[in-house]
Formats: C-alpha cells, structure tokens, sequence
C-alpha cells in the first residue's frame, strides 16, 4: 500500500460500487490527497471529500481502478489509456470486460487485474474474486487490500472461472432475495401479516447467513442441528431437498443458466 500512497490511486467512474470503494478506502485512513477521481457527475460528498476530482492525473500513479459500466467503456478508457504498456496497474470492476479487452485496448503488457464483487459490497460485507495476468501478479496484494474496504476476496486459479463466480456470487444475491420473498409470501399464507412475515424472512436468511459464516462447523451439520427427527423442520425439509424437484436440483439449472449467459455475454 505505500506505493499507492506515494505514486497515487485513480479511481474511474464513482457510482455505487466506486462509492463504496472510496468510501472504505478513506474510512480506514488511507490519505485523500492519494486519490484521483474521474466521475462525470460527481456527488457534493464526493466534492467534500478531499480527493483530486477530475484533475490532471499523476504521471505513473501505482493503480487505476475502473469501476464504470462495461457499456461506458469505451468513453473511458481512451483517457486513460495513456497510462498503459507501463508499471501501472488497472484493476477492473466492469462485468464481462476480460483481461484480454484491456491488454487490447491499453497494450500487451499492461498489467490488468480483473475482480468480480456482488452488491453486498455497499455495505462492506461483499465478496471479490480476482484473476490477473502475468504482469500483474506482483501487484495481487495492493489489490486484495483495496477490495477488502468492501468485503473479503478469493483468487482464482484463472479467469476462465469468472464466468462461474458471476453465476454463484455475483448474480447469488438476487437469488437469496428471491428467497426472502418467496419465504415471507408462504408466511403470509399461513396466516400471519405481510409486513411481520417479511421481518421474520430478513432476519432468518440474514442471521442464518452470518451464522453459517462465523461457524467453525460446515453448513450441513448446521443445518442438522436445528433438525429434530420428525419434527416440523424435517417435514419442510422433506418438501425443499426432494429428488424430484427439490432445492439442489433447482439451484445447480440457476447457477448453470447464469454461467451459461455469462460465457455468452463475453463472446
């Protein structure tokens, strides 16, 4: 981190997953004076932040972080590309942009890092996947350290395996909020009223979560503990994990259907 710190950080486009980035980044102290902005619509807090907002950037700043929509690329990249074929590292959160693109676009050379977070990133409680290429290894730590204001990171062996996290931790959490929905929908229909099934379906996915999480036990023995022979949690258990048409079956068509598309999306 402490060439970011002398060398300098741009940050590329500063919606809600850049936000969340600076915003972490500047919370656990590191200098503003450090960090230069590129963001056509900046907000007044991003104004009143102390960082460089849409300044002449530093000669050979240590990371640039892209966070812009992969539709709005190629309005971005071009002020930036003059930055490439050198020891600065571009570090993206643009869904579907391969490595390749930016080694295209940038230069053969450049060091690029390619990152897949989820939305629960917002609230620093997100998880990253990175992949790089070969000029880019060294610099896999300063990386891991800026996206851990958001959340924890993995490593992929590759970035062949981004299409799969996109499909299990980038699109899984619409996947669980559909899950609160259809929970509290049932709840509802057992009785109870809209507004207290829906309390009762955020806090169980949301403390279950957390529980499994923070647990040094794996999820099935988990789910074990809380099941009594014969009792109401085994009867609804019986329903959800079914051979015919139960929870594995359905979430391993979901998650394959969203890496499907993603290899699409990138041909």
């Amino acid at each position: 981190m402490d060439d970011l710190r002398t060398r300098g950080l741009v940050l590329v486009g500063c919606g809600k997953m850049g936000s969340a980035m600076l915003d972490g980044w500047l919370r656990s102290g590191f200098p503003a004076s450090s960090v230069w902005v590129i963001d056509p619509k900046p907000g007044d807090w991003l104004a009143a932040s102390g960082v460089h907002l849409n300044e002449g950037l530093p000669e050979r700043p240590a990371m640039v972080v892209v966070a812009v929509k992969p539709q709005v690329m190629d309005t971005a990249l071009p002020g930036i590309s003059e930055l490439g074929r050198g020891d600065t590292t571009f570090l993206s959160v643009a869904a579907g942009v391969t490595i390749a693109t930016f080694e295209d676009r940038l230069g053969a050379g450049t060091p690029v890092i390619r990152a897949m977070p989820n939305t629960p990133a917002a609230i620093g409680r997100g998880i990253t996947a990175i992949a790089c290429n070969a000029a880019a290894q060294s610099a896999l730590p300063d990386a891991e350290a800026l996206l851990g204001a958001v959340g924890q990171t993995v490593r992929l062996d590759g970035e062949a395996q981004i299409d799969a996290v996109t499909a299990l931790s980038g699109s899984g959490p619409a996947y669980v909020f559909a899950l609160i929905e259809a929970m509290a929908a049932a709840g509802e229909a057992e009785g109870l009223p809209a507004d207290m099934a829906m309390r009762l379906a955020k806090a169980t996915v949301g403390g279950a979560g957390q529980l499994a999480e923070e647990s040094t036990e794996p999820p099935g023995i988990l789910r074990r503990n809380v099941t009594s022979p014969n009792g109401t949690t085994q009867a609804g258990l019986e329903v959800l994990l079914s051979d015919r048409d139960g929870l594995g079956g359905l979430i391993g068509r979901t998650v394959a259907a969203a890496a499907a598309r993603s290899r699409e999306l990138r041909e």
